[in-house]
């Protein structure tokens, strides 16, 4: 359950940074944030959330992004939902 909560909150902060992203998308100077999944040691994911170099928008590419990350978002409930049925069933057996 832990790795599809850990999916979940990656998702969310990939949603956060591309919203952010088009939001400021007619800013001047603003610069984009980009996050970057970084797989954990004991399974999972974690999230690295950094400033872009230089200013400079790219709507299409963060649209995208956005889809991509409800997507994983979506994935990773479906894995957490089915470890929470899996452990309620262990337990019902055990109890």
């Amino acid at each position: 359950m832990s790795t599809g909560l850990s999916g979940m909150r990656a998702a969310w902060s990939a949603m956060e940074a591309h919203a952010s992203n088009i939001a400021n998308v007619e800013t001047p100077g603003y610069r984009r944030v980009v996050a970057s999944d970084v797989a954990q040691a004991g399974g999972g994911v974690d999230t690295r959330v950094a400033r872009a170099a230089s200013p400079g928008a790219a709507p299409a590419d963060d649209l995208v992004g956005m889809l991509a990350a409800k997507d994983s978002f979506a994935a990773n409930l479906s894995v957490f939902k089915r470890g929470d049925e899996a452990l309620g069933s262990l337990l019902d057996a055990v109890g």
